[in-house]
């Protein structure tokens, strides 16, 4: 759009409108002029000057567009620029409001967006702009991209999500023209990503409604059920609310405490949220009385607390301070629950006044009040946006990110105390392995053990408020697939997962590497005697970027060893007489068992078993089947994405598999073979008291760790013990079974089959 246009359209709606007076007709200037009044009341009037100049600027760019509703397109950039105007916004965060949508909807390119308004408001505009040039497989990973991308932006300017949030907002208020099935999908995603958001970043009012709005759109006849059972019970209620608040606000004022007393009633999203998880029916919800107490600073919140205590016994353990301690989203108050009358469960809130406002806005405070508890407020959402950005870096891709996200979103939180004194916040549930990756991430991936309160703890324990945790850690330890099972935070789930899928890809490297090289010596040639173009080729062909991303296709299965190696031992005769001449002596030896024929060379082919240690990691397993160990003869079997599993010769199982020769790689034991192995034994007994501790501790004297144990009677005199054990080797376990057979109450003991 030229400059010209603009400044012609700025000068004849200034000749009309001056003032920019809302009384005027129901257009789109009414609109302008009704954010431009609001906006006069806290922003100079050339900032005012400057957001018109916006609104030209997005008017022209959205001209012939038009919303599902039927109405101008424009309205929608206003009504969200009005939304942050009510939470007195800055300038900038108004503008980049007013087009949030050109860069995404229309022609106007991001470099047009700086040069008219600055590179800041263009950031913030491309930070909420959606990935339009790009082709995603799935709408859940366009999703997941558009997502990423905004959350990145968000890390570089925190207003990037409150223009997003308001933008979400009133989308939600007109989601009414949209089909049902978009509806629902809307509401799914605003409950599920953009609610728990506003909760984080302390935005109360915001987050109510977006939750009563996703709630009525996803769940229409829930909503109108409980709405209807609301406005019933409501009756019951007013007397009851009215009588607990007039006695409370009386004894305040006998103390001579200036505070404002109100009875609130819980949303009805927060009402079905509680039945839902709790399992709770809507009587035992809706009995429960809850009460704002507003006063006038921080100190009177104790005092009033101590009061109404006297009015009221408190429930013992639901007393939360968040003044001394505030929430991770900077929320401040003190929580109590009372006995009321008639047994009546009550909840009060005591809060300040500028408590009050800042819970209501939530980081939004931070342009409204320029004080040192809103650069605290601040101070904690940088925090956990820093915190995105490592889990985005660790994360593999959209998807799980995303994921990661939804998980740190988590709600409640508990409190816990560092060694030091510090305080820790994490998600409820949090375990001691989840608190060590909140230290630090290196903690994280060395700990073997902690302390909860000076006591050794196992790592999974669940962490309480008020607990002090220390972390003790080794230097060669690493972080055990087992720990997903039961850790909670993002933080922790990404970096365990980052290490796993790094400790996998070393060691799939590895032994793609020894598969190649046992390979080739079956062509009498090592892999440092392939010539780099030979190996440039075959990477080329493959389409692969390195060799060890080749060794790691040959591990997992995807690439067949011997087909690998007859690709790049294949001839390449030289170009010319010095080039022969100049043949390293090692590739001049390889000449016959590349050249002869196969029944001159067969007496000369040996054969080259790949030997297991027992320390290759996941890319190496052992069949479930017939638990090989070291001493027994062994197969290969190459799995595709799982490496190679291990079964004895004599397992059954290899009987389907021999038909597929190329799947089926040469294996022995290594001479020091190292590690544990899991192996299924049976011992019968006859049934004597006490005869399972006594096999148990035989077994233990043998350094051996039972693993799993399960019974069956057999008749009424003797019974079956099935253990699997962990033991070293077939001698190992032969010196285990020798021990057990020389109890008086053990039949025999062999090893399953």
């Amino acid at each position: 759009m030229a400059t010209t246009m603009l400044q012609k359209k700025w000068n004849n709606n200034l000749e009309t409108q001056a003032s920019c007076n809302p009384e005027t007709t129901e257009d789109p200037v009414f609109l302008i002029s009704d954010l431009c009044a609001l906006l006069e009341t806290y922003i100079e009037p050339a900032q005012v000057k400057a957001v018109y100049r916006a609104y030209l600027f997005g008017e022209n760019a959205h001209e012939g567009q038009q919303r599902l509703s039927g109405e101008p397109y424009i309205y929608h950039p206003l009504a969200v620029a009005r939304i942050l105007a009510e939470m007195r916004m800055d300038t900038n965060s108004i503008i980049a409001a007013l087009l949030h949508d050109v860069i995404e909807d229309t022609p106007t390119a991001k470099d047009q967006l700086a040069k008219e308004f600055g590179e800041e408001i263009a950031e913030l505009v491309d930070g909420v702009s959606k990935l339009t040039q790009v082709q995603f497989e799935s709408r859940a990973e366009a999703q997941a991209e558009n997502f990423r991308k905004m959350m990145l932006a968000m890390v570089r300017d925190i207003r990037v999500i409150l223009i997003k949030l308001a933008d979400r907002l009133h989308n939600m208020r007109t989601l009414g023209a949209m089909p049902p099935p978009k509806r629902r999908r809307i509401s799914r995603e605003t409950l599920e990503i953009y609610v728990p958001i506003a909760h984080r970043l302390g935005m109360h009012n915001l987050r109510l409604e977006l939750e009563d709005l996703g709630f009525t759109s996803l769940f229409p006849l829930r909503y109108r059920i409980l709405d209807n059972a609301v406005k019933k019970a409501r009756g019951n209620r007013k007397e009851v609310v009215e009588k607990i608040r007039a006695n409370i606000q009386e004894r305040l004022q006998q103390e001579e405490m200036h505070v404002n007393v109100i009875g609130r009633e819980k949303h009805l999203y927060s009402i079905y949220e509680k039945m839902r998880s709790k399992g709770l029916t809507f009587a035992e919800v809706f009995d429960v009385y809850a009460f704002r107490i507003i006063v006038d600073k921080p100190d009177t919140c104790y005092r009033v607390l101590g009061i109404v205590h006297n009015i009221y016994k408190p429930v013992p353990g639901k007393f939360k301070d968040y003044i001394a301690i505030p929430k991770t989203n900077g929320y401040q108050a003190l929580h109590t629950v009372l006995f009321g009358p008639y047994g009546i469960p009550i909840e009060v809130q005591i809060r300040a006044e500028d408590m009050d406002k800042v819970a209501n806005v939530g980081i939004a405070a931070h342009w409204l009040y320029k004080s040192g508890a809103e650069a605290k407020r601040q101070d904690l959402a940088q925090e956990w946006l820093r915190g995105l950005l490592e889990m985005q870096q660790t994360a593999g891709n959209s998807l799980e990110f995303l994921e990661n996200v939804k998980i740190d979103l988590f709600p409640d939180e508990v409190y816990v105390f560092t060694p030091n004194g510090d305080i820790m916040t994490l998600p409820r549930g949090s375990s001691i392995v989840d608190f060590a990756y909140a230290v630090h991430s290196d903690l994280g991936n060395s700990c073997v053990a902690g302390k909860i309160d000076r006591r050794l703890a196992p790592l999974r324990t669940e962490l309480l408020n008020g607990q002090t945790v220390e972390i003790i850690s080794a230097p060669g330890a690493k972080p055990n697939p087992v720990w997903l099972d039961f850790v909670v935070s993002a933080k922790a789930r990404s970096n365990i997962r980052i290490f796993l899928k790094r400790l996998k890809y070393d060691e799939a490297v590895e032994l793609g590497r020894r598969l190649l090289e046992k390979s080739l010596a079956s062509f009498s040639v090592n892999l440092n005697d392939v010539l780099p173009e030979r190996t440039s080729k075959v990477l080329s062909e493959f389409k692969l970027d390195s060799i060890e991303d080749l060794f790691e296709e040959i591990s997992l299965g995807n690439r067949v060893a011997l087909l690998v190696a007859r690709q790049l031992t294949a001839p390449q005769p030289p170009e010319n007489r010095l080039q022969r001449s100049a043949l390293r002596p090692q590739a001049i030896k390889n000449v016959f068992s590349r050249y002869a024929p196969d029944w001159l060379k067969g007496s000369q082919k040996q054969k080259y078993p790949l030997a297991i240690r027992g320390t290759e990691g996941t890319i190496v397993s052992y069949a479930k089947c017939c638990c090989p160990i070291p001493g027994d003869p062994i197969l290969g079997f190459i799995s595709i994405g799982r490496g190679i599993v291990i079964h004895r010769e004599s397992c059954k199982n290899t009987k389907d598999y021999r038909s597929r020769p190329d799947k089926w790689v040469d294996v022995q034991w290594e001479n020091q073979e190292k590690g544990v192995f899991s192996v299924d034994v049976r011992v019968d007994t006859e049934n004597r008291r006490g005869v399972l501790a006594t096999v148990a501790a035989s077994i233990a004297e043998m350094s051996a760790n039972i693993e799993n144990i399960s019974m069956n009677e057999r008749d009424g005199s003797h019974s079956s013990m099935n253990f699997t054990l962990s033991v070293r080797n077939r001698k190992h376990l032969a010196n285990i079974i020798r021990r057990v057979r020389r109890i008086d109450s053990v039949v025999r003991m062999i090893r399953s089959k």
